[in-house]
């Protein structure tokens, strides 16, 4: 508890010192004081950061290229933000929400890449291909791969169905273990049957190589960059009736099923039982703070891109949508407090992550565990209460959209 008190402190100091949002300077303080433990590097890697900052495959992309871009250039690059909102359901299990607040469906990696103008080389194959992985290693270049994150013991979850792709990077081997860059300050030492096991689990993608070749040909393609993350906000985005749910018309579709009290979509009718009801409004900040983010719906990093990008005035407007953004997560948080200890608990496993790693997968595993026995107990509140949130997020929704409108009109 007092290790907290301190951890919490220094994310007021850095909150009155920048002026950032609390979720915004956690993620910062987080990576600053799991990188000043002094974690141990093994020596041969092919290259020297670990760590997530802001936002995960900003980070790993920032590293593989030898940390010489700003994390926000990276991001912005690939896109930056985006909206997705769907509700999907399934028998037997509370509806599963889930909103990508980053640019979305484009790749990450290959899309930034492309923009920085670095080659690289992509391929996928119906095995482990191990001998042409560590030659990449060999000749100094970092491997993205794509895998089921929870088959990676370090985040100690329970095997899922590898249905999502989540990026790490193998920065260096030794023998049959494998160094991989995910979250943590020090790389996560794990044998190559273990991580192929996860490799192998994500079957959409399945033993995906990216291996950057050689340095950059051209300056990075910030128009480009841009002229598509407005295109995605306003639409269409894939060209069919899914299109409805991206960008502002996913924001309008939300706000509207928000305020919903009678169709079987609105809100009231499929997260008003306990469990569902839980299981939403946990969602909604874990989607708009943690999950395929930034903090902040990943709009300040974006902001922070279209400084470097000459583009200040919307730049302005998307710091002043994020605020909204952040009192969605914090309203969805706030609701949730009352399983007590459940959002302390929260953050001490993220601290594990990014700290410890695989060395306290146990411990790791145990909070995830005590998470959710709390969530078991937990009761929703009454009819009045749902409504007077449920209306109160759809109209910060809302007006977050209003200033993005604004923004994305002066790009």
């Amino acid at each position: 508890m007092t290790a907290q008190r301190g951890f919490k402190k220094l994310v007021r100091e850095r909150m009155a010192r920048t002026g950032e949002s609390y979720s915004t300077a956690r993620r910062h303080v987080l990576a600053e004081t799991a990188r000043a433990q002094t974690p141990v590097i093994p020596a041969g890697l092919v290259y020297a950061e670990f760590g997530t900052d802001q936002h995960h495959e900003a980070s790993l992309i920032r590293h593989a290229l030898g940390s010489v871009h700003d994390e926000a250039l990276v991001a912005g690059l690939a896109g930056g933000i985006g909206f997705m909102y769907f509700v999907f359901e399934y028998q037997g299990l509370p509806p599963m929400l889930t909103i990508v607040a980053q640019h979305h469906p484009e790749p990450w990696v290959q899309t930034a890449l492309d923009r920085l103008h670095v080659p690289y080389d992509i391929q996928h194959s119906a095995k482990p291909q191990w001998v042409k992985l560590c030659k990449a290693l060999d000749a100094g270049r970092p491997v993205f791969c794509a895998v089921d994150r929870s088959r990676l013991p370090w985040h100690g979850m329970e095997p899922g169905f590898g249905a999502d792709p989540y990026t790490v990077v193998i920065a260096g081997y030794d023998g049959d273990t494998l160094y991989v860059d995910d979250e943590s300050a020090a790389p996560h030492a794990i044998g190559t049957e273990e991580f192929g096991a996860a490799w192998s689990a994500y079957k959409k993608g399945r033993h995906q190589m990216i291996v950057p070749t050689g340095q950059a040909t051209g300056d990075p393609d910030i128009d480009g960059a841009i002229a598509a993350t407005a295109g995605h906000l306003t639409g269409p985005v894939l060209g069919n009736n899914f299109d409805v749910n991206f960008g502002f018309s996913g924001m309008e579709k939300l706000a509207a099923q928000l305020r919903d009290t009678r169709t079987k979509t609105g809100w009231e009718r499929r997260f008003g039982e306990p469990v569902p009801f839980f299981h939403g409004v946990r969602r909604l900040y874990e989607c708009l703070e943690v999950e395929y983010t930034a903090p902040g719906a990943t709009r300040p990093l974006y902001a922070d891109f279209l400084d470097l990008a000459g583009r200040p005035d919307a730049a302005a407007l998307f710091r002043e949508s994020a605020r909204g953004w952040e009192r969605v997560a914090s309203l969805a948080l706030e609701t949730v407090s009352g399983l007590g200890a459940y959002t302390e608990i929260c953050e001490q496993r993220m601290q594990l992550i990014m700290s410890r790693g695989e060395k306290a997968r146990e411990e790791i595993r145990a909070l995830g565990e005590r998470a959710n026995a709390l969530a078991e107990e937990y009761g929703a509140p009454d009819a009045e209460q749902r409504r007077h949130l449920f209306d109160e997020l759809a109209g910060i929704v809302d007006a977050s959209a209003a200033l993005e409108r604004q923004a994305v009109e002066l790009l």
